[in-house]
């Protein structure tokens, strides 16, 4: 993601005139459900091959929670004799754990920080390696009966943030302010977030929040199943969490980068183009000795990752296919 300068915003409001013309532009439906996601059909399958058993940890992202066991299933499927023992808690338990062996594999829905690679470097006297292994569009989630067409990222950071570094020039704490007109308009905003163990938390606050503070009113989840089934059962409330686990009981929202911008959703076009604003690559951290193989299991089950099967698998759980360019290219790594 790239950094952006300041927007200084004249209104946070959208007109209703504005909330009229993009709802025909939108409708009510989430765009992100009326496309399709494509796999590229240049992905190869994945060719199994002989001797490969045995028990490897994986310790990480919630975000990942899912897709992780999904490809635990499909690759167990190939070598019934792997066991593939996974714990979602947070992206920040991956770090420690591949420093303390207790993980061979560490997945993240953001990049370790310097001070978390430093550690693992003091300890093994060299980085450890990430493998992006699927888009992700971190999306904006409301209530499904809640009209709001879209909203610009200084609005986002003026609902989430008491900082508001996109340039926003008043808080916003009421849907009225946002050009809701109907009952919702005069309802409290009700905010939905992630602890600050996971990696979306982290993710949101670098760039949707430009590093500000999150106001205090955020009602912090353990996971993002929790964030969406606040959202589905609160009218009035918002939150955020990854593409993957949009549910019918709530809308991801189109996002502008800019005030006047166009409202971009969260399709998996969108993410690849860079025109949906908070997209990001989940990734899966291992360590591995420079210029040495990986372990022989954990080796076969990044390629597997990187298949046809593995990156069925990531549609299948609702998040974006890799390009069959990028996983060439990080192929390249596991040897």
């Amino acid at each position: 993601m790239k950094n952006h300068k300041n927007e200084t915003q004249g209104r946070i409001g959208v007109t209703s005139a504005l909330m009229l013309a993009l709802a025909g532009m939108f409708m009510t439906t989430n765009a992100i459900a009326d496309e399709i996601t494509q796999l590229d059909p240049n992905i190869k399958g994945y060719v199994k091959i002989a001797g490969i058993s045995g028990n490897v940890n994986s310790i990480g992202s919630d975000t990942l929670n899912n897709l992780m066991t999904l490809w635990a299933e499909g690759f167990r499927k190939q070598y019934p004799n792997v066991k593939i023992q996974i714990e979602g808690k947070g992206s920040s338990t991956a770090p420690p754990a591949l420093i303390e062996g207790t993980a061979q594999l560490g997945p993240m829905s953001r990049p370790m920080k310097s001070t978390e690679i430093d550690s693992f470097e003091r300890k093994y006297k060299y980085k450890p390696t990430a493998f992006p292994v699927a888009i992700d569009a971190l999306a904006v989630y409301v209530h499904k009966d809640n009209p709001i067409p879209g909203m610009t990222m200084a609005q986002v950071d003026a609902v989430f943030s008491k900082s508001r570094r996109w340039g926003a020039r008043e808080n916003v704490d009421r849907w009225g302010q946002l050009g809701v007109t109907d009952e919702l308009a005069t309802s409290p905003i009700s905010l939905y977030g992630r602890n600050s163990a996971s990696g979306t938390y982290g993710f949101f606050k670098e760039h949707a929040l430009k590093n500000g503070d999150y106001k205090d009113e955020v009602k912090e989840q353990p996971g993002s199943a929790s964030v969406v089934q606040g959202v589905t059962e609160d009218p009035s409330g918002i939150g955020y969490s990854g593409i993957g686990y949009l549910t019918s009981g709530i809308r991801a929202l189109p996002l502008a980068e800019k005030e006047g911008g166009t409202f971009a959703p969260p399709t998996q076009e969108n993410a690849m183009n860079g025109s949906y604003p908070l997209w990001r690559h989940l990734l899966v951290y291992v360590n591995k000795t420079p210029n040495k193989p990986l372990d022989p299991l954990v080796k076969e089950f990044i390629k597997f990752i990187y298949s046809k099967e593995g990156q069925s698998i990531v549609i299948k759980d609702g998040f974006f296919p890799l390009s069959p360019a990028l996983m060439e290219k990080e192929l390249a790594k596991v040897e």
